[in-house]
């Protein structure tokens, strides 16, 4: 995992809307890229409101290059709500971000896939979207994880 970038920034249009913010208003927003096997895979954007402040803001903030994902899965208080797929296209704000993160494995995509999880904390919420490399959703699982036997016959 590699952290690209950790600030204060404005959501995109549809955070926004889905946290119900004003237009403008600033959130924490992380970005990491995610390895295997020396690949870059996922994009992943994570985006938490300014306000209310909890304990979240101050686990992200010393979070440094700890995976997010360990954090919530480790805190039973900690509530997932529906997860959302959509393809995304260069008209989204996190296309080119994505694209320029997972470079090496997205070359020429015209469209890339993600996923979106909302987090619930006690009053806070965090948003986490993943994009995947194209690559990645090509592979048939049969690729590298079944062998097939040879026959007895």
């Amino acid at each position: 995992m590699r952290v690209l970038r950790q600030e204060l920034a404005p959501p995109t249009r549809d955070e926004a809307l889905l946290l119900g913010l004003p237009p403008g208003q600033r959130v924490w927003v992380r970005e990491v890229a995610l390895y295997c096997a020396d690949r870059r895979v996922v994009f992943a954007h994570t985006v938490l409101p300014y306000r209310p402040r909890g304990r979240l803001t101050g686990w992200l903030a010393r979070l440094g290059n700890r995976s997010l994902g360990a954090m919530l899965f480790a805190h039973a208080g900690f509530r997932r709500g529906t997860m959302h797929f959509k393809r995304l296209d260069a008209r989204h704000a996190l296309f080119s971000p994505a694209l320029r993160a997972l470079a090496a494995e997205a070359d020429a995509a015209k469209h890339l896939w993600a996923r979106r999880s909302q987090f619930f904390f006690a009053v806070q919420t965090v948003l986490v979207t993943e994009i995947f490399a194209p690559p990645l959703l090509n592979r048939r699982p049969a690729d590298e994880f079944h062998r097939r036997l040879p026959s007895d016959a």
